[in-house]
């Protein structure tokens, strides 16, 4: 693995068949066609020094740049599904439910699955890790440290445990791999290296501010934010419920900024402290990301491109 000379502020995602990239400046995805071809769009990005105050305030920007980032990234996942549609997909007999949905919807139609599937997991989402969690520690109800402090452990289980089910998918491993190709991009793009795909290569598939480790981060950090809502002592179970509940929604955007800001600091710093809270996350990337072959490291490697400033100085923290 090449040393890594700086920390870049450039970070992407993987996508079906492609990987998006984004900038100070620039922002760009690349995908593998069909016919093998890739091919690369770029728009502008405003994350530099004049971004809006929201963007930069520390705490604050946490929230604002995860639902941002929620937000282009699923726009971009579902272009990337888009592009792998050929013509002859387009001309299969549609059944008689897809020519329903086509006519009440029209050009919108897929606007309109991809917000009904958002919902979906949403929801999906609240039952896996409030609704369970709740459910499973309601005996300790009384033991509002323990019972917390069970609850965030319970959520880490079913967070590593889904993420290890969908690597052994085979259409969700290849995702992977190209995650595994964006982080050994941006790596040697740190090192200073030349960006092809002998030198991307050599270096690691783990990065310490990959979204996995957020995720891991922001699971942890709450189990300590919420062992200070109170028991609620005096209501009855229903409002206890609800109560916590809503303490809970309140403080997320904070426990969202907290988590924000270490991911920060460990784009920044490479030092024992940001190395020893980075570990775990960097861990559960063992089932996030995959050595990706040299045709997904081309992808990488377009879509990063157009993201590099012309002063690499301006791709610094």
């Amino acid at each position: 693995m090449g040393k890594e000379l700086h920390k870049s502020r450039i970070g992407g995602q993987a996508l079906i068949e492609g990987v998006m990239m984004k900038g100070v400046r620039t922002a760009a995805m690349a995908c593998r066609l069909p016919d093998g071809t890739i091919d690369i769009e770029t728009w502008e990005e405003n994350n530099g020094k004049d971004a809006p105050w929201y963007k930069k305030a520390p705490l604050i920007r946490g929230s604002f740049n995860f639902i941002s980032s929620l937000i282009s990234g699923y726009k971009c996942l579902m272009k990337s599904a888009e592009k792998q549609m050929t013509e002859e997909d387009s001309e299969e007999e549609l059944t008689a439910f897809e020519k329903w949905l086509t006519d009440k919807f029209g050009e919108n139609l897929m606007s309109a699955m991809s917000a009904v599937a958002m919902v979906i997991g949403v929801v999906f989402s609240l039952f896996l890790f409030k609704f369970i969690p709740t459910i499973l520690t309601k005996p300790l109800e009384q033991m509002t440290v323990l019972r917390t402090a069970l609850e965030g452990i319970i959520k880490i289980i079913i967070f590593v445990g889904y993420l290890w089910a969908t690597s052994k998918m085979k259409d969700i491993r290849r995702t992977y791999e190209y995650h595994g190709a964006e982080h050994k991009t941006i790596a040697c793009l740190e090192a200073h290296e030349e960006l092809t795909v002998a030198n991307v290569k050599k270096h690691t598939r783990f990065h310490p501010r990959c979204g996995t480790s957020f995720i891991f981060i922001t699971l942890f950090t709450s189990i300590f934010v919420f062992c200070f809502i109170p028991p609620f002592t005096g209501y009855s179970k229903g409002m206890r419920i609800l109560l916590r509940l809503v303490v809970q929604l309140v403080l997320l955007p904070l426990i969202i900024g907290i988590a924000y800001e270490f991911i920060r600091l460990a784009g920044r710093k490479n030092n024992l402290f940001t190395r020893i809270l980075s570990a775990p996350g960097l861990q559960i990337q063992r089932l996030t990301t995959r050595e990706p072959d040299d045709s997904q490291i081309e992808v990488a490697i377009a879509a990063i491109k157009p993201c590099i400033p012309e002063n690499l100085e301006d791709d610094v923290w």
